[in-house]
């Protein structure tokens, strides 16, 4: 495989599950009183940073990796296997986080508001980084 559809590939792990995060938290956001929105947005606009320094760095990390790599390549290479074990347990963990009784509307749209435009965001920087 080109080198160069790596960034597509790590683009499409990142941004597909964002998109699907993001449109669940603004869901959860049309659900909540008028009243209590403000400490949420407060909310979200922390973890919306957190995850902008935090995915930053990983994105330019995974990035740099994939211009060193040989032209032609295998899937696998995108991420080393950290970064696999990353998309795993994330992914694991948004699975439990689905099925667990009582896990407040207002966590669900604070958080996942936050987290998936982040994830969005990286996958366009993994696109825009492209060599």
């Amino acid at each position: 495989m080109n080198r160069k559809y790596l960034y597509f590939i790590a683009a499409a792990i990142w941004g597909i599950p964002g998109a699907i995060i993001a449109v669940k938290g603004i869901r959860a956001y049309l659900t909540m009183p008028q009243d209590s929105l403000w400490w949420l947005l407060l909310i979200t606009a922390g973890v919306l940073t957190a995850f902008f320094f935090m995915f930053r760095h990983i994105v330019d990390k995974y990035s740099d990796r994939i211009a060193r790599l040989p032209e032609q390549t295998g899937f696998f290479q995108t991420f080393p296997l950290r970064g696999w074990i990353l998309v795993v347990c994330m992914s694991c963990l948004g699975i439990v986080l689905k099925f667990i009784p009582g896990i407040p509307a207002e966590f669900t749209a604070s958080f996942y508001s936050g987290l998936g435009p982040m994830l969005l965001w990286s996958a366009v920087r993994f696109i825009s980084k492209r060599k």
